[in-house]
């Protein structure tokens, strides 16, 4: 393996109808403060009604790529909310998730290659985040660690400690997020992750670590309790929290760094 100093990344992002996002993602990434030639995107599309697929095709094709690979896939799940229906309407979650579960299974098992060391996970949706980050996520040589991501709303509320926006990162039966950690320390020890931003040791996902598209877990005793909202068993990036734990790894947030989410 690569030492922290040179070590490869293949950041992997699964996209649907992200067109208005895609400057600002590419922005960002290309902003991150770690040599180019160690960092290789992944991206993969479906179901979308925009121009996402060809936006990105385009903009891979169109000039060498400073990274050291840059590879869009298509699947199409056949997924789609109905008119009006927010992304995190209860009713929907299940069919939701299992998509988007799929989603990264595919394009990790797809992009991922011997070559890298690990797999920085990231929304492509985020507004904001420090250059420094993905050094600093590496340097701790966690196997599995993710920063706190808060809303851009709430921060421009002005509020001194505002939550945590990706609640799919939790503890004690989903009942701790991050927001309710950070008096515990820079590093605290999860339950389950969210995938807003989210670093994986490469090893650990060729170990079998995934996304389960299912309801994972059910003689794990860190999942949540069955209620009206939650389904028995976790699924997509908590269902490899869960995972992970079955596995013998133990998953971390780093609560000094935040991502911003629009």
């Amino acid at each position: 393996m690569s030492s922290a100093a040179n070590a490869n990344v293949l950041i992997l992002t699964p996209v649907k109808n992200a067109a208005a996002y895609l400057d600002r993602y590419f922005h960002l990434v290309q902003s991150l403060d770690y040599p180019k030639a160690n960092i290789a995107i992944g991206m993969l599309e479906s179901d979308s009604d925009d121009q996402t697929f060809e936006i990105i095709r385009s903009r891979f094709a169109s000039k060498p790529p400073e990274f050291s690979r840059a590879q869009i896939w298509k699947y199409d799940l056949n997924f789609k909310l109905p008119p009006g229906v927010q992304r995190y309407d209860d009713r929907y979650q299940v069919a939701r998730r299992t998509a988007l579960a799929k989603a990264r299974n595919h394009l990790l098992f797809n992009a991922l290659t011997d070559k890298d060391d690990w797999v920085l996970w990231i929304d492509v949706d985020l507004i904001s985040y420090s250059p420094q980050i993905l050094q600093q996520l590496i340097k701790t040589d966690l196997d599995i660690l993710q920063p706190d991501c808060v809303c851009a709303e709430a921060l421009g509320q002005g509020r001194a400690n505002p939550p945590s926006f990706d609640l799919n990162a939790w503890r004690d039966h989903g009942r701790l997020h991050m927001h309710d950690l950070r008096t515990e320390g820079a590093l605290v020890e999860l339950d389950s992750v969210g995938g807003s931003m989210l670093l994986v040791r490469a090893d650990v996902h060729r170990s079998g670590l995934i996304f389960p598209a299912f309801p994972y877990g059910l003689e794990n005793q860190r999942i949540r309790p069955r209620n009206s909202n939650v389904w028995h068993g976790e699924i997509e990036t908590e269902g490899l929290g869960i995972m992970a734990h079955d596995m013998g790894i133990k998953c971390w947030g780093l609560t000094t760094h935040r991502t911003i989410h629009r």
